[in-house]
């Protein structure tokens, strides 16, 4: 079988159009269903079927793009074994961040990677856990956070790499009662205006959660995506927040209360995501290992 055509049936896979994968291959959407169709011809049997203004993959599909990942991922451990016969990695990494994360670890990374011989090449992009896949196909690697609460990824033809647990805490505009408190229960903060994110980011999923646990619905007046612009609103006094421990300016305390929350646990999984086939790459490892110091260092401050 074509290995391009592997490639572009496993696009298809994350991406579902050829419309879609078209534009991240730089190929037409005609050339991209002529790959498709000749990969079909290769197989003797439907490789894709319909699915509203997409198409979704067979069984026969789903079982060839699982395979079509393990010699993907063969020819990049075989790029990666003359890889690292060189004196040292090198090349370039593409990487997706998410904000918040950025601030907490992107100027350690870029410093413990600095000479290494490695091009990187980061772009903070706020994203779900449902974006995750599609954007590995875009990236080497994705560094995402999800709700503890929420089931992991687990994917064949993906890998993932843990670096931190953050916790979430409850974030109280300067002078505020409850800032007498040294933790807070959800129940207490019942009457609360609240500042959360949109519907569907992992902030948004932790409060969901807190409230089927608890039963306290939070009143929600803001949404908003910046923490760095919740951190100003908590600040003002327009609400309170739940706020990443590690990522978030309090400036000691000055600029608002911050309280860890009782009787739950609330958190936010902070993981690097990549496909199997980019895993070896010397420079890929580099870049992980120093992401793991980095995170180490910022969460030990």
């Amino acid at each position: 079988m074509d290995v391009q055509r592997l490639r572009i049936l496993r696009e298809l896979a994350d991406r579902g159009s050829v419309t879609a994968v078209a534009a991240a291959l730089a190929y037409t959407p005609s050339a991209i269903s002529q790959q498709l169709k000749a990969l079909t011809a290769e197989v003797g049997m439907p490789l894709t079927e319909p699915a509203g203004r997409g198409l979704r993959l067979t069984d026969a599909g789903q079982v060839l793009v699982a395979e079509a990942e393990h010699v993907l991922a063969a020819l990049a451990r075989a790029d990666a074994a003359v890889e690292r016969l060189r004196t040292r990695p090198h090349g370039l990494v593409r990487m997706a961040l998410f904000p918040s994360g950025a601030r907490m670890m992107l100027a350690g990374l870029l410093r413990r990677i600095a000479g290494s011989g490695v091009d990187l090449q980061v772009r903070d992009v706020d994203m779900t856990p449902a974006q995750v896949t599609g954007l590995a196909g875009d990236y080497d690697l994705v560094v995402t956070h999800r709700d503890e609460h929420r089931e992991p990824l687990v994917s064949s033809r993906h890998r993932v790499v843990p670096l931190v647990r953050e916790p979430l805490d409850v974030v109280l505009p300067p002078g505020h009662p409850l800032a007498a408190r040294r933790r807070l229960r959800l129940a207490d903060l019942a009457d609360e205006p609240w500042i959360s994110v949109n519907v569907g980011w992992p902030v948004d999923d932790v409060l969901g959660s807190l409230t089927t646990l608890t039963g306290a619905r939070p009143r929600v007046v803001q949404r908003i995506n910046d923490f760095a612009v919740t951190e100003e609103l908590v600040a003002a006094g327009v609400g309170v927040a739940l706020l990443p421990r590690w990522s978030t300016d309090d400036r000691g305390g000055r600029r608002f209360a911050r309280r860890p929350l009782a009787g739950v646990r609330a958190a936010r999984m902070v993981e690097v995501v990549m496909r199997e086939s980019v895993a070896e790459r010397p420079a890929v490892r580099l870049v992980v290992e120093a992401l793991q110091s980095a995170t180490a260092e910022a969460t030990a401050r």
